[in-house]
């Protein structure tokens, strides 16, 4: 009988690490998401919605192995910073800065040993967020939505859909690196499609509308609309002065053509969110987020809202719209 016991017992003794190890790994694991944006906000909405899909998909679903506590917000910095620190204080694994420059910055403010993983930067090096992107060196890492080259496109396809316009105003915003960045390479190529650039702060809308009104009052004017947090959140502002003065413009956005603009061709934000899944689950496996390079954008689109060409009046041409990914009729 004691034998028994003793077998027994060094069986138990065997088997319990084990055990210890296979509750270790479905010990439930925790993320924090930082929004810079409203809970009904449909876009955000699709943003976190791929997010998840990516993770389930990757083996991590919600109120299973993972729990995610989320934070919604406006661009407030002071609410901003408060919802950072709540995070941080949470201790999770890791924290997805969903919405770009605007939450990353609170969140390295709050937290310098917590994984951050951002999507929707456009300059991180420049903001300070990473060493490299090669070798970010910090705890913060993920993905870039523009390389300044590209900002050429923006001002090609305006000279392509209004060929009359000789004027540009660019509206940027001149207070985060991002902003002078983008304005740089498109005066740099400004003179190749035969413009003349005029730069508008988009920061202040009261500015913005009197700035708009008086560049338009001179005509053969369009507008570009670079990048930014703040071009963002007066989106509807911009769309409506684009059309009250009847300026062919170009946005770095499909939310912007959706919602009336006339042009957007920029990354496609929702792919950037199933990528940042990867990350996440990196992090979760143990890999350092300074060790992770930060990665560009690799898909593109081309939305143009055919309704507003025609009201303007534009006739784009059958080869522009063959490019596009889609066309808002």
């Amino acid at each position: 009988m004691r034998r028994r016991e003793i077998i027994a017992g060094l069986g138990a003794a065997a088997i319990s690490p084990l055990l210890v190890r296979a509750q270790e790994a479905q010990q439930m694991r925790r993320i924090g998401v930082l929004v810079a944006s409203a809970g009904d906000d449909p876009e955000q909405q699709a943003h976190m919605a791929a997010f998840a899909q990516g993770l389930a998909q990757l083996g991590w679903v919600d109120g299973r192995n993972v729990r995610m506590e989320v934070r919604w917000g406006t661009t407030n910095s002071a609410e901003l910073h408060k919802h950072a620190a709540q995070l941080a204080a949470l201790a999770p694994d890791v924290i997805l800065a969903a919405t770009g420059t605007a939450t990353v910055g609170p969140l390295l403010q709050a937290t310098r040993t917590v994984p951050i993983v951002f999507a929707l930067v456009i300059d991180p090096v420049g903001a300070g967020f990473v060493e490299s992107l090669a070798r970010p060196g910090g705890n913060a890492t993920g993905f870039t939505i523009y390389e300044y080259g590209m900002s050429g496109k923006w001002l090609e396809l305006l000279k392509e859909v209004a060929p009359q316009v000789t004027r540009a105003a660019v509206l940027r915003d001149p207070n985060i690196a991002s902003g002078i960045g983008q304005f740089a390479t498109l005066r740099t190529v400004a003179p190749s499609f035969g413009f003349e650039l005029s730069p508008v702060d988009v920061s202040d809308a009261t500015e913005l509308e009197r700035a708009v009104t008086a560049f338009a009052s001179r005509g053969h004017g369009g507008l570009i609309v670079t990048a930014s947090p703040a071009a963002s959140r007066h989106r509807h502002l911009i769309i409506a002065l684009a059309d009250k003065h009847k300026l062919p413009a170009v946005y770095p956005r499909r939310v912007f053509a959706s919602e009336g603009g006339l042009i957007a061709y920029g990354p496609d934000y929702v792919d950037q969110f199933r990528r940042a899944a990867e990350y996440v689950r990196r992090v979760l496996s143990g890999e350092k987020a300074a060790e992770l390079p930060v990665q560009a954008s690799t898909k593109y689109e081309l939305i143009i809202n055919r309704r507003t060409a025609k009201s303007l009046p534009l006739d784009v041409s059958a080869a522009l719209l063959a490019r596009a990914d889609e066309v808002i009729e």
